[in-house]
């Protein structure tokens, strides 16, 4: 839990670097490829793949193809639409997402009561954090990051149930990961990408190259690695911990207004469905 709330830490930075620095001038498919191709020039010196069947390398780079490849696709046209403040609050459902795909994928016949309502208390304590009334053409981008949500739900507990958990194996096959991302964004670059809005300025330059090697890079081997040692429900409601996070970043980097009762509220329900969560009947690591 220790290192998903490192992380939680870590990503709440992205939000406002992505809205503020890159959205309105860096085309979001370039963007996301070079953001996939810093994180897989990280890790790929790692990669061995002496032991790695071939269909199981497929099976993990379609993971990251699909958690961060088409993910980040659909976040950063979002930005075209929604200001950060409407980003943060449409992540909300994460949780649900994630909690329902597992019973899908596992095919369980039931999800255990508690953890239901650990996730739909995330849901609620985001709602009560970062609720505003949305802008008027807010519908396209909430559509945007529903599929967001979906994809890096889908990613999570896909990779959780079904990549290897030994720590050292997983450092040495993660750059596959980030080659599914590569391809999916590298297809989005030769099939969309306005190039035109290349990155110019050295602040746009920054904000990628950290957002590669350590939102994504570091960032996503790190939350992977610990998803494996936590359950279904931890890591969900982990998911809404980022909009308290990212508020707090906002407000403190950024100067933005913040209406402290409503935060403090919104933040221990979260809480609340954090310890929940943790509490919930059996490890299912």
């Amino acid at each position: 839990m220790l290192i998903l709330i490192f992380i939680t830490v870590l990503w709440a930075f992205s939000f406002s670097l992505i809205g503020v620095y890159l959205a309105a001038d860096v085309d979001p498919y370039i963007a996301v490829f070079i953001r996939m191709l810093l994180a897989t020039a990280l890790l790929l010196p790692f990669l061995r793949l002496q032991n790695i069947r071939v269909g199981y390398a497929l099976k993990l780079a379609c993971i990251g193809a699909v958690q961060v490849g088409v993910m980040y696709i659909l976040l950063y046209h979002a930005f075209l639409y929604l200001s950060v403040p409407e980003v943060l609050l449409f992540t909300i459902f994460t949780p649900l997402y994630i909690t329902l795909l597992d019973e899908v994928l596992i095919n369980r016949k039931s999800i255990p009561a508690v953890w239901w309502l650990a996730a739909m208390l995330s849901v609620i304590g985001a709602a009560v954090i970062r609720y505003a009334q949305p802008s008027g053409d807010f519908w396209y981008g909430f559509l945007l990051i529903q599929g967001a949500n979906l994809t890096f739900a889908a990613g999570q507990v896909a990779y959780k149930r079904f990549a290897k958990s030994n720590p050292r194996q997983q450092i040495h096959e993660y750059a596959l990961f980030f080659i599914g991302a590569l391809v999916v964004s590298g297809l989005g670059c030769l099939l969309f990408a306005d190039w035109s809005r290349l990155p110019t300025s050295g602040t746009q330059w920054a904000v990628l190259i950290w957002l590669g090697f350590g939102a994504s890079g570091i960032g996503y081997l790190l939350w992977s690695m610990a998803s494996k040692q936590v359950n279904i429900a931890q890591l969900a409601t982990m998911n809404n911990l980022l909009i308290p996070a990212g508020i707090l970043i906002n407000v403190l980097v950024w100067q933005s207004t913040i209406y402290w009762p409503q935060f403090i509220c919104g933040a221990l329900i979260i809480a609340i469905a954090i310890g929940l969560a943790s509490k919930s009947p059996g490890n299912d690591k």
